[in-house]
């Protein structure tokens, strides 16, 4: 009898500790964007004519980068994390495929 008191006590402790995880993260304080991300950059010529002209932060130039990319299907069938570039992204690029995350890089270098 005492084993089966042990064993009903240990399956009642988890099922108390998920409960308490979820009220620290609900007490925990909303994160703030970093304020460099958040600066309006002027795009270049080249960019500006996938994003548009007007100063955006590096956030919204890459949605708007994977939006226009999206729309013209330029992500590669086989592996996704490559971009085929058409002739406004090959602009931009300077090669005619790149990875994801060379992409990113490639375009901060189109910010100023």
């Amino acid at each position: 009898m005492a084993t089966a008191k042990k064993a009903a006590t240990a399956k009642a402790a988890p099922a108390a500790a998920p409960a308490t995880k979820k009220a620290a993260t609900a007490a925990a304080p909303k994160r703030t964007p970093n304020a460099a991300f958040m600066k309006p950059m002027t795009p270049s010529a080249d960019l500006a004519a996938i994003v548009g002209a007007k100063p955006l932060p590096r956030t919204e130039v890459t949605k708007k980068v994977w939006e226009y990319i999206k729309k013209n299907k330029l992500q590669d069938a086989t592996n996704k994390r490559m971009i085929n570039a058409d002739a406004k992204l090959k602009a931009v690029l300077k090669k005619p495929q790149v990875s994801m995350f060379e992409m990113t890089k490639i375009i901060s270098t189109h910010l100023s």
